[in-house]
């Protein structure tokens, strides 16, 4: 008997290292892994049940114990391991590190989004360490709040892991406050021995080809920050009333918002999706969603369990169109993709349902319209493979083509990569580390890997930091961190801490018990505040 790992997966890794006979696989890198989930070899798993208990997204179950639609995961995890033979590994140490003396090292994390707490985390991890962790929001946890589709409850319970860190006597948190605005990176840097910026890739990439910025074309993140509340997208204007939506890539964010707008509203009021969205959605037009992708199924950005899961949603007919490529037997997770669009194409259609259509093999060349978008034109991504100029009648087209990073304010930039330079998570300008700043996650790395996969880029980020402390190449503040609320005071900023967000939180639950959901969010900023401060 054995347990498997199922599509809420989210590479954090906890697993691995509890394993006692060390039988999970792809071990994460700070790179980020080239799978999109962990796999568990059921010939040498015994059963100890480690690992479900230490899933902090409830993605582990036993064998007997599999949900509905997720029983295809059993076959997944053994197959991954046909061909790979399991060899043990030297299990990561994650003992007690040496104590900091108090006062010793002082850092400042700016951001609060997985890869900030995961940051946060491992310095706490160091008995002595003070950390400062800033956050422009007075909400905590980044995209895990507004960028975790509502429908994805589980996956929004991996701040179960933050939480210790974050409450920690250790940490002060300073959320509502604007790192280059409220407080410059001169001053952080004065107050601490070092900052750690996290902040993300937060702009969406741009298709550049003509009506782009005709109304009715939007970013998908829009989309998502839209129906999940966030401060900066609550009026966005999102006209639901064509028929059909074209959804211009095929990641995860691309099926989490074309699985939100064909959802039952239903269904979706048992969630914590942001009120104006839900009645929005309630009145909707939409009927049909197209995802386009340039190459084959193979080449999807989306991850395996993600494409299963919109095979489950009630009413939805899957349609799969255009040049899915072949077959590759040498990349299991390719292979797989292949395998689930071959099953969706033989399904039977049902009257009346709503349609989710999968378009491979074809590049948009233009968004088309007078006053907004009246549709989208496409040609075939391979040359000779159908007609050319094909469009697609649609009155919302929604980019999600990938993320991008923007400069941070005193840090320099490599505008190529989108990314502040950097080796290992040291700053470095000019080929010089710059002493003291440091970087994790996406403005580290680019926009690629899972929640979980901030860990290990955090665990290395921090490692280094750490060996530069130990090493005296950092520089001690030149002034007292004590005075940074009171400077933020005297600006006429209004800083929220851990008991205001847990003010905020709980009531929001308070709501949501009152309609039977998890929460129901405050959407303003002025509404976060006022609830912080009761």
């Amino acid at each position: 008997m054995a347990f498997v790992i199922t599509q809420n997966c989210c590479n954090d890794g906890s697993c691995v290292p509890v394993c006692p006979v060390d039988c999970i696989r792809p071990v994460p890198s700070a790179e980020g892994n080239e799978s999109t989930m962990l796999y568990i070899d059921p010939a040498s798993c015994v059963d100890c049940g480690a690992c479900e208990a230490e899933c902090p997204v409830g993605a582990i179950y036993h064998e007997d114990d599999l949900p509905t639609g997720q029983s295809v995961f059993r076959d997944i995890n053994a197959e991954y391991f046909v061909s790979r033979p399991l060899a043990v590994r030297a299990m990561s140490s994650e003992e007690p590190r040496d104590r900091v003396a108090a006062g010793a090292l002082r850092v400042a994390i700016v951001g609060s989004g997985p890869a900030a707490c995961y940051a946060a985390a491992e310095l706490i991890r160091t008995p002595g360490v003070e950390v400062n962790m800033f956050e422009r929001l007075p909400t905590p946890f980044g995209l895990i709040r507004s960028g975790v589709a509502p429908d994805h409850q589980r996956t929004k319970g991996v701040v179960s892991v933050f939480e210790p860190a974050l409450t920690h006597p250790d940490l002060r948190l300073y959320l509502n406050v604007t790192v280059g605005e409220d407080i410059s990176h001169t001053e952080l840097l004065d107050r601490h021995h070092a900052v750690i910026y996290a902040v993300g890739a937060s702009s969406s990439r741009e298709l550049g080809i003509p009506g782009e910025d005709l109304p009715g074309s939007h970013a998908a993140a829009e989309v998502v920050g839209w129906y999940n509340g966030h401060p900066d997208h609550v009026d966005d204007a999102i006209d639901l009333s064509s028929r059909r939506a074209v959804i211009i890539g095929n990641g995860n964010v691309a099926l989490d918002v074309a699985r939100v707008l064909l959802s039952d509203p239903g269904q979706l009021a048992g969630t914590d999706i942001a009120d104006h969205a839900l009645r929005r959605l309630a009145d909707s037009g939409i009927e049909e969603v197209v995802v386009i992708g340039r190459r084959g199924v193979g080449d999807a950005a989306f991850t395996l369990g993600e494409f299963l899961a919109v095979g489950e949603l009630d009413g939805v007919d899957i349609v799969i169109d255009g040049d899915v490529g072949d077959r590759r037997d040498g990349d299991f997770e390719s292979a797989l993709k292949y395998d689930v669009a071959e099953r969706y194409r033989q399904r039977a259609r049902s009257i009346g349902n709503k349609r989710l259509v999968f378009l491979f093999g074809v590049t948009p060349v233009e968004i088309v319209g007078s006053e907004r978008v009246e549709g989208v034109r496409v040609d075939p991504t391979r040359s000779g493979n159908g007609s050319f100029g094909r469009i697609i009648d649609t009155g919302l087209v929604l980019r999600s083509i990938g993320y991008r990073g923007t400069p941070v304010p005193g840090l320099p930039f490599d505008t190529e990569r989108e990314v502040v330079p950097n080796e290992g998570g040291r700053v470095v300008e000019a080929g010089r580390t710059v002493p003291g700043v440091y970087v994790t996650g996406w403005i580290k790395r680019g926009p690629r890997g899972f929640i979980g996969s901030n860990r290990t880029c955090a665990q290395e980020t921090v490692g280094l930091l750490l060996a530069d402390h130990r090493s005296g190449l950092l520089s001690d503040p030149t002034a007292a961190g004590t005075d940074i609320e009171a400077l933020l005071r005297r600006r006429g900023t209004v800083p929220v801490d851990w008991s205001g967000w847990r003010r905020i939180d709980e009531a929001e639950r308070r709501r949501g018990r009152e309609s039977g959901r998890p929460r129901v969010k405050y959407v303003a900023r002025s509404e976060l505040i006022g609830a912080a401060q009761r």
